[in-house]
């Protein structure tokens, strides 16, 4: 007799192979031995014969031995778990089967089979039992071999198609599931049995034989299956029917896409085709968005349902197919489907509600009157089989109708199907009505803020010109970006950008108003920091008067505060240029060898805020340099705006050069998208120079007798620019100017006249009055000087200079008639000029 390992460990099962068999007498006596008992018990077959069964077990046991005999005898047998003590006196829990065995001559026995229940949760009970199990259980069981063909599954495994158990014994998952894809499956039973590792949870989608028409999901675990020494005998697996739970994940993940994909823009086409690209091939196979015409135009839809007793003209705003393969008769985007009286899409554009038809006829024809090839096709030989119609409704109001059809997926659509296409096709409803209001807002916003802006910039000498105005884009709105070259006396010019907060209808109607302002405030001839104290000052009193915080809409005087403006004032006679900004970038100079540099402007408040006063800079530029004056949207990438980072983008994209119209176009499109997050507005101004012969200036002293002297010299120059005809008006003009000057100024007097464009007459004194126009009576005896230049002037004016003032006559080279001598009747030229 040798030590534990002798007497044998648990058993991981209860079979006869592991069972300890001995034979009992009627009386429960043993009467036979054998060499597995021994192992289990201790006990010799000398030992053990004869002593009752009783006495093998514990006292609590022993006591139910009569018990069991008799029932035993009744029931011919009796399995369950007992205790029985080892030779050593250990307690031992065993599962013991009694069988009635008889004897060849007709003698009744009983066979008992005790095995150790120890380690094997479960072994008490009968093979039957774990068949009756295993072989009715809800879930789909079977075994396979090494070779991975079945050699046993449940009754449970049938519901998935293959046939009944007996007919798959020896065949493959791919004969018994040909639509599935079996080299998947028998992928992770090679894998369980190569490495013993069990694999649970792993879902596989497919058709299954039960069900042709239906895409399914099952999951399946897999086990490895060892015999008593550790080698691989096979692999048992489980599946369940997931599909349900597999359908709503599916809907699920295409509401999130509908969520993230639809309405990513304000653009009804888009919208409406990211509808389609949605729902294929999730949903459908082939899918089509129409909506009414009058939606596309933005407009509102008329009131009251549609008649579905007429054709209805509908734009395809968006189509779909899965993988390309588009039926022949499809509309193409931006065409017109007309369809027919009575047909179920018109039926549904008039009650507003959907329609499923799981099964078309196949003798249904299509229901576009103006479909592609013979109006007769049916759907059956377009290979449509399933449609839904859904109305597409925003706010109470039908839009339009998207339509779903199954064409390669032989599953129908059902109830569940029909719901997500309406909670699809709600979402995106509401996202192409807000693109249809917006489209309606976005293009009178455009509208007006186009007309706001200069059609053409008006022609000077002073500056070549080009400008690029970009819109943003419509989720942001448009927005209050402007530019504006304004002719300013003495050839010069003005240059302005602006920049007006918010967007939308406000801040194009405000940015109206400040360039109006702006050009108000330019004809005074006012230096820029000037220009922009006054325009500030404009700002905030309107923003006062409305009573709303800077940004805010709903009024257009309010949405002025905060705005931003750049004010350029360029010489061409000397170079010279002034600027003034409020909270504006300042702008870069190309010089002509192409370099690149930024003007150190100070940066004023932006309008209406308040703050310390503007500031202004000059500089003197070379002829041939370009200023670039820009809005931020133009150093701006995306969402953020850093000066740094943007300049020097800017500086790269300006040192490309080329035609100013084109350098104009390049350096937006380098640095702004196609739909940028902000307006841009971008204007380049080359600078020129007056050369010195268009120019001729004389300085005089205040003496009345240079009057005449003044008027000879005037006249000696036209004759040399061979502008004889101007001879007479501008002696008169010169006179006059000249004579006020002496009269009411002090210190000396400069006479300039500038041929460019016009031919301008300038005289410079060192008074600080403005002279006024006046209307003397008949008998008054002076104060005709300034009425008499008025008249022979096309515009004239005054303005200021540090050291005094400046009045100014212009008078265009062709084109215009001042009055002849003969409208100065009663006088003589001679009076004129003294």
């Amino acid at each position: 007799m040798g030590g534990d390992e002798e007497y044998g460990g648990a058993r991981r099962r209860f079979d006869v192979a592991d069972a300890a068999p001995l034979l009992l007498d009627p009386q429960g006596v043993v009467t036979g031995w054998s060499t597995a008992a021994r192992r289990l018990l201790g006990y010799t077959a000398p030992e053990a014969v004869g002593r009752k069964l009783a006495e093998l077990l514990t006292a609590e046991d022993a006591e139910r031995v009569p018990d069991l005999v008799e029932r035993c005898r009744g029931d011919g047998g009796w399995t369950g778990v007992l205790t029985v003590r080892r030779k050593d006196g250990a307690a031992v829990r065993v599962v013991a089967r009694i069988a009635s065995a008889e004897d060849a001559h007709g003698g009744s026995r009983w066979m008992a089979l005790l095995s150790e229940l120890a380690g094997a949760p479960g072994s008490h009970m009968s093979r039957a039992v774990l068949e009756r199990m295993l072989g009715n259980a809800p879930v789909g069981i079977a075994i396979v071999d090494t070779d991975l063909r079945f050699v046993w599954s449940n009754t449970a495994l049938e519901q998935f198609g293959g046939g009944p158990a007996p007919r798959r014994l020896g065949l493959r998952f791919a004969d018994v599931q040909p639509g599935l894809d079996a080299q998947a499956v028998e992928a992770q039973m090679r894998h369980v049995l190569a490495t013993g590792e069990a694999v649970s949870g792993y879902e596989h989608v497919g058709q299954v034989r039960s069900a042709p028409l239906r895409e399914t999901a099952h999951m399946l675990s897999f086990m490895r299956l060892d015999d008593d020494r550790g080698r691989p005998i096979g692999v048992s697996y489980t599946v369940v029917d997931v599909t349900e739970l597999h359908r709503a994940r599916q809907r699920l993940a295409l509401l999130d896409r509908a969520g993230e994909n639809i309405g990513r823009s304000l653009d009804l086409m888009r919208t409406a085709q990211e509808l389609a690209d949605v729902a294929v091939p999730g949903l459908a196979d082939f899918v089509t968005v129409d909506l009414l015409e009058t939606v596309l135009g933005g407009a509102e839809p008329a009131p009251g349902p549609l008649a579905d007793s007429e054709p209805v003209a509908l734009r395809r705003a968006g189509h779909r197919a899965a993988e390309g393969d588009l039926p022949e008769a499809v509309v193409g985007v931006g065409e017109v489907a007309t369809y027919l009286a009575d047909s179920p899409p018109i039926r549904c554009l008039a009650t507003g509600r959907s329609w499923r038809e799981e099964r078309l006829d196949p003798r249904t024809r299509t229901w576009a009157r103006n479909a592609p090839g013979d109006p007769r096709t049916t759907f059956l030989e377009l290979g449509l089989h399933s449609v839904m119609i859904v109305p597409v409704r925003a706010r109470g109001t039908t839009l339009g109708v998207t339509t779903f059809f199954r064409r390669r997926r032989l599953e129908p659509f059902d109830e569940e199907d029909l719901r997500l296409a309406e909670d699809v096709v709600s979402r995106a409803a509401v996202c192409v009505d807000n693109a249809r209001r917006y489209a309606r807002e976005r293009d009178a916003a455009l509208v007006l803020q186009r007309s706001l802006l200069p059609l053409r910039l008006p022609e000077q000498d002073a500056v070549e010109v080009a400008a690029c105005y970009r819109p943003a884009d419509e989720l942001t709105g448009l927005g209050g970006d402007w530019y504006d070259l304004i002719p300013l006396s003495g050839a010069r010019v003005a240059l302005v950008v602006g920049e007006v907060p918010g967007h939308g209808i406000d801040a194009a109607a405000a940015m109206g108003q400040l360039r109006t302002a702006v050009r108000t405030l330019a004809a005074l001839d006012l230096p820029p920091e000037e220009v922009l104290a006054h325009l500030d000052d404009l700002v905030g009193h309107s923003a006062r008067e409305a009573g709303v915080e800077p940004g805010a809409s709903g009024n257009a005087g309010a949405q002025s505060m905060g705005s931003g403006c750049l004010y350029v004032v360029y010489d061409p006679v000397d170079g010279g240029c002034s600027m003034a900004a409020a909270g504006h970038p300042a702008p870069a100079v190309v010089l002509p060898d192409g370099s690149v540099t930024f003007v150190d402007l100070p940066q004023g408040p932006p309008l209406g805020v308040g703050g310390p006063p503007f500031e202004a800079v000059e500089l003197s530029l070379a002829q041939g340099s370009t200023l670039a004056l820009h809005t931020d949207g133009l150093l701006a990438r995306g969402e953020t705006w850093a000066v740094d980072a943007g300049r020097e983008r800017l500086r790269r994209a300006l040192e490309q050069g080329g035609p100013l119209d084109d350098h104009c176009r390049t350096v937006v499109d380098a640095l702004v998208p196609a739909r940028p997050h902000d307006d841009v507005a971008l204007l380049m101004a080359r600078t020129r120079r007056l050369d010195s012969g268009q120019v001729a200036v004389w300085e005089l002293p205040p003496d009345p007798a240079v009057v005449a002297d003044a008027r000879r010299a005037a006249t000696r120059r036209l004759s040399g620019w061979g502008l004889e005809e101007l001879s007479f008006t501008t002696e008169l003009v010169v006179s006059e100017l000249i004579t006020n000057a002496i009269r009411y100024a002090t210190g000396p007097i400069r006479l300039r006249l500038i041929r460019e464009r016009a031919l301008v007459c300038e005289v410079f004194d060192g008074g600080a009055t403005a002279p006024h126009l006046r209307h003397p009576r008949a008998t008054d005896e002076g104060g005709r000087g300034l009425l008499l230049v008025s008249q022979l002037a096309q515009r004239w004016g005054t303005r200021f200079v540090p050291d005094g003032k400046i009045i100014w006559a212009e008078q265009p080279l062709t084109g215009f008639a001042p009055p002849a001598p003969a409208a100065f009747a009663g006088e003589s030229l001679s009076d004129l000029l003294e």
